[in-house]
């Protein structure tokens, strides 16, 4: 695709989401900065590069390499296997968010998958990169989804797309969810954004959440993190600016006056 960086980089979804992915918590250069860098918005004119050329589907890691990743990996599947080891992956994930301070002077970001997974997090990008990494280290083609509610301050989210049977599937390792139609099929982030339903029926027990991950889909974006390129990659870590210091104190208190953008970052 010849005018791809048309498509490409933090501006993709409106000047408010492209000021709050400026002021991003994690370290400037780090894995996680050069990932949404490098993102590139999912739309009808880029989709077919998506789904085709853009993400190698043969896995390259190389057992050995990452140790304590694959030890995790053994624990985690046990004797499962094909669709059940991705649940058992998305299970492990989610549950990363247990044990997490909410003390905003000890909150980390960004660090290897290792070092994620020591301390625990909720962060959705940080969560979403160790599922990424995990599936890959398990034998499956995985990359990081970007989700952005354009109608909606501060909505934003991070998911996966994980490769198996020719497909690609929309898996949120955050909220231990793996998106798939009635049949039981993988749908795509291409297939949510063009049908809320296969959305909708993955939450009719939490009322509250639906349309909040329904929402989250109106804008999506793709992004290449390969686990075995470790050595090209700034795993700095970091700690809370003051940008997302305030944006987590409204949050923590519920959002007084509505949620809103708070630094006017839909006038810029």
């Amino acid at each position: 695709m010849n005018n791809i960086f048309k498509y490409q980089g933090l501006s993709q979804f409106g000047p408010a989401y492209g000021v709050m992915l400026k002021n991003d918590t994690h370290a400037p250069g780090s894995i996680d900065w050069t990932l949404m860098e490098n993102m590139i918005r999912l739309c009808p004119e880029t989709v077919d590069y998506l789904y085709g050329k853009y993400t190698p589907t043969k896995n390259l890691y190389k057992k050995g390499s990452r140790p304590e990743l694959e030890h995790y990996i053994k624990a985690i599947l046990e004797n499962s296997s094909g669709e059940r080891q991705i649940k058992a992956i998305t299970r492990f994930t989610s549950n990363l968010q247990k044990k997490v301070s909410d003390n905003l002077d000890l909150m980390q970001f960004g660090g290897t998958e290792e070092e994620i997974i020591a301390r625990h997090s909720d962060w959705c990008t940080d969560v979403a990169r160790v599922g990424c990494a995990l599936c890959q280290v398990a034998g499956f083609p995985a990359r990081i989804v970007y989700l952005f509610d354009i109608k909606r301050a501060y909505s934003g989210h991070v998911i996966i797309e994980v490769y198996r049977n020719k497909v690609w599937g929309a898996v949120d390792s955050l909220r231990d969810v793996i998106y798939r139609d009635p049949k039981g099929r993988p749908v795509s982030a291409w297939n949510l954004v063009n049908d809320r339903r296969l959305i909708e029926r993955h939450y009719l027990k939490d009322k509250l959440v639906m349309p909040r991950a329904v929402g989250q889909f109106r804008g999506v974006a793709v992004s290449n993190y390969f686990v075995w390129r470790r050595g090209e990659y700034d795993y700095t870590q970091s700690k809370t600016n003051k940008y997302y210091r305030s944006i987590l104190e409204n949050s923590n208190q519920g959002w007084p006056g509505g949620l809103r953008w708070i630094h006017d970052e839909d006038r810029h």
